[in-house]
């Protein structure tokens, strides 16, 4: 089976009493947090991916999530590619 790339939005924003959170505005309940901005990225990506297999697993279908064909231009918040894997 061939992976799927998507392309997921994500918001990450800096947390008062330091650190960050990340959270997928198309997965509703996938939000994380990290000590820096790539550690919050990281486990972001590490739930996303978790998000996808429970979906899967649970033969749900996945929320509407854009797939990248070849090049894809994005304007406002952060593109992120997960490769998703079986």
């Amino acid at each position: 089976m061939k992976p799927t790339n998507y392309l997921f939005p994500i918001m990450v924003e800096c947390l008062e009493e330091g650190g960050y959170y990340a959270e997928c505005p198309v997965l509703q309940g996938c939000h994380v947090e990290g000590d820096t901005y790539a550690e919050a990225v990281e486990n972001l990506e590490d739930a996303i991916r978790l998000f996808l297999k429970s979906y899967r697993e649970l033969g749900k279908p996945l929320p509407a999530i854009p797939r990248i064909q070849r090049r894809t231009a994005v304007t406002g918040g952060i593109p992120m590619a997960i490769r998703e894997v079986s």
